[in-house]
C-alpha cells in the first residue's frame, strides 16, 4: 500500500510542477467535469487525502480553510507538504494490525457510518488516481503532454 502512495505522491508533485508552465488564468479557469479547475481539483486531492488519514490517526476531521486562501500553485504546493509531513509516518507505519479496525464516521445526512481503515486507504488512493485522470483531460485541452500515470519506470521497486 506504501507504494501507491509513494506512488500518488510522485504524480502530484509532478503535476505541480507541470503547473508551474501554466497561466494561473487557467490553472484557475472554470472547466467542464471534475471538481472544476485544476488548481481546485489538486487542493481537493490534498484535502481529501489529508482529511481521511487524520482521522484515521485519531485527530478528527482536521479544520481545512477554504480553497481562496490556497488559489496560487505556490500555496498549494505548500498545502501538499504541510500535509504529506503530517500523514506520510502513519502511511509508512502501516501494518496488517489497521485493515480491520473500524472508523466511525457521521456522514452529511447525520447517519453514522463505520468503514475499515483498508478500505479508508485504498479509498484515498483511487481517489487521487481517479482525480488525475481529469487533470490529463484538461491539459491535452490546453494542448500541453499530461504527466504519465504509469507505474512502472518510477524506480518505485527498484
Amino acid at each position: 500500500m506504501q507504494k501507491l502512495f509513494e506512488y500518488n505522491w510522485q504524480v502530484r508533485q509532478d503535476w505541480l510542477a507541470w503547473c508551474e508552465n501554466v497561466s494561473e488564468e487557467e490553472l484557475l479557469k472554470k472547466r467542464v467535469g471534475g471538481m472544476g479547475s485544476i488548481l481546485y481539483t489538486l487542493f481537493h486531492i490534498i484535502d481529501v487525502e489529508f482529511s481521511w488519514i487524520n482521522c484515521l490517526q485519531g485527530n478528527g476531521e482536521p479544520p481545512i480553510p477554504p480553497f481562496e486562501e490556497f488559489a496560487s500553485i505556490h500555496k498549494i504546493r505548500e498545502f501538499s507538504e504541510q500535509c504529506h509531513s503530517a500523514i506520510a509516518p502513519f502511511v509508512y507505519d502501516w501494518n496488517d494490525s489497521l485493515e480491520e479496525k473500524f472508523l466511525t464516521d457521521i456522514n452529511n445526512e447525520g447517519e453514522t457510518e463505520r468503514f475499515k481503515y483498508g478500505e479508508i486507504m485504498r479509498h484515498v488512493i483511487a481517489h487521487e488516481i481517479h482525480h488525475i485522470g481529469q487533470l490529463s483531460i484538461w491539459s491535452r485541452e490546453l494542448g500541453l503532454k499530461p504527466i504519465t500515470a504509469n507505474l512502472i519506470r518510477r524506480g518505485l521497486f527498484d
